[in-house]
């Protein structure tokens, strides 16, 4: 543990509050329909990891998603392309259907994992809004402020350590940027635009993103899907927009609909105006994610969609035994033979989680080691409408065809951790669950530098839209830099 940590448990009650005002202030929050806003909680404990090792999950994450989206690319061309398309919105479909021999690239994805014994398993891929760079950055420089301030630092020093401690936003932009650059012959785009729903719920983490490309030199705006029209040129507010940055599910415009929008997603490349990302549910669909999985027990599948061994070796040392949840048989996560995946599930719900293969948000997971709370029991009630034993569940998960049916996945066993979420109110002891989720690309050219990004929750499905925190994410380097201060500022206590 680092000793920062120890001062930080004793100090929070003195700059918590303060934390979380500046962090409420910066777009640390969660919009409800109705436009208002709620604060998204801080920890005044963050997470503090070696440069090295956070860079190492992110270049991990970038193998994952270029392996997830060339199986994706290689599904959909297959005979087993229902096996996505079945899964998707009537919107979502006719978008994969019409962009897959289109779409190569993705500037921004995000890798979700949960950390056991020192390794992070990879949980799923982000790809449709690989969202929180904002509210990473919000997070991690709030609180280095904050921090820096109650040790005595002066501006000019907070903003050194700061700028040691990276950027995500400067990571999305400068991916957005190359993504332009190789799709226009290395041109840069004057204005950017930022496409989400109106009162999104992380519409401020986007005015956030907004306000960031500005001060690092590109006009950018948060606009809505109603405010777009155009004739090879999106234009939106009485401007030219050389660039979109989607964030925006494509099954939203089912909801309210947006004809304009629609085609541009489906003829994105004919198109003076560059789409990043385009659509692409086939990449996040968590059956895709059950695909890589199998490719490393069945090399047909891997050589099927041209995995590289670097990404081979990445699924297989990082990915959790993850299987489409249907009767039949199988290979265990030791390739040892299963006669019936369903029946054998059943039998052990504590080394299991079962997951709708499309949807978001956390809202159909069953974890096997929640089974009799009330958490587990809200779940099921939601999905099936009564309660259910996980035997139960199981079958019922075995026949649902919502969504493409659910997938099993091996339960990561992760461990809650003491921390202190913060409040204007005040600091308050939680025992969380935390994961880490980084970054990466899925296009040539020059990486911009990831990080990551760390939420806590009570529940043992983790989601910010539903409830918990944002750790801040600290360097070593960083966490060392604020200790001194601290030491710096004791030392000055006793002289005088």
């Amino acid at each position: 543990m680092h000793p920062l940590l120890d001062i930080l448990r004793l100090d929070a009650p003195r700059f918590g509050p303060k934390l979380a005002d500046a962090a409420l202030s910066r777009g640390l929050a969660v919009t409800q329909k109705d436009g208002s806003t709620r604060a998204i909680p801080v920890t005044a404990t963050p997470v503090i990891l070696p440069k090295a090792e956070i860079a190492r999950r992110a270049q991990a994450a970038t193998l994952l998603s270029r392996a997830a989206f060339k199986m994706a690319r290689a599904i959909l061309r297959s005979p087993d392309r229902e096996l996505l398309l079945g899964a998707m919105s009537p919107v979502e479909r006719r978008l994969a259907e019409a962009t897959v021999d289109r779409l190569n690239a993705l500037a921004t994805t995000r890798v979700d994992y949960f950390v056991a014994g020192g390794v992070p398993y990879a949980l799923e891929v982000n790809a449709t809004i690989p969202a929180m760079q904002g509210y990473s950055d919000i997070a991690a420089q709030t609180f280095i402020e904050a921090v820096g301030r109650h040790a005595g630092l002066k501006d000019a020093a907070i903003a050194s350590i700061a700028g040691r401690n990276g950027s995500n936003a400067l990571a999305l932009y400068r991916a957005l940027l190359e993504g332009y650059a190789q799709q226009r012959g290395g041109a840069t785009p004057n204005r950017i635009l930022l496409l989400c729903r109106r009162n999104d719920a992380q519409i401020t983490e986007q005015r956030y993103l907004a306000a960031r490309f500005c001060d690092f030199g590109t006009e950018a705006e948060v606009v809505h899907p109603d405010e777009l029209s155009g004739d090879e040129v999106i234009e939106a507010r009485g401007k030219k927009w050389d660039l979109v940055y989607r964030h925006l599910f494509a099954r939203r415009l089912e909801e309210t609909p947006a004809p304009f929008v629609e085609h541009f997603f489906a003829t994105w490349w004919k198109w003076k105006t560059v789409l990043l990302n385009p659509p692409s549910a086939q990449v996040e669909v968590k059956t895709t994610f059950a695909r890589l999985s199998l490719a490393t027990q069945q090399p047909e599948l891997a050589k099927l969609a041209q995995l590289s061994d670097e990404e081979l070796a990445t699924v297989r040392e990082l990915v959790p035994w993850t299987r489409l949840f249907r009767a039949g048989p199988t290979l265990g996560p030791r390739g040892e033979r299963i006669d019936d995946l369903v029946q054998w599930v059943a039998s052990d719900p504590a080394r299991f989680v079962l997951k709708r293969a499309w949807d978001y948000g956390g809202k159909a997971v069953f974890v096997g080691r929640a089974v009799g709370t009330p958490q587990f029991e809200e779940r099921v009630r939601a999905a099936y409408g009564a309660p259910l034993d996980w035997r139960d569940v199981c079958a019922r998960a075995a026949n649902d065809p919502v969504g493409g049916g659910l997938v099993v996945q091996e339960f990561v066993d992760n461990v809650p951790e003491e921390h202190l979420l913060c409040t204007p109110d005040g600091v308050h002891p939680a025992a969380l669950y935390v994961d880490f989720s980084a970054y990466g690309s899925v296009q040539g050219g020059r990486a911009p530098d990831w990080g990551g990004v760390c939420r806590g929750s009570v529940s043992q499905i983790v989601n910010i839209v539903g409830g918990g925190g944002v750790l801040p994410l600290l360097t070593t380097e960083v966490a060392d830099a604020l200790h001194t201060a601290f030491r710096a500022q004791i030392g000055r206590t006793i002289r005088s």
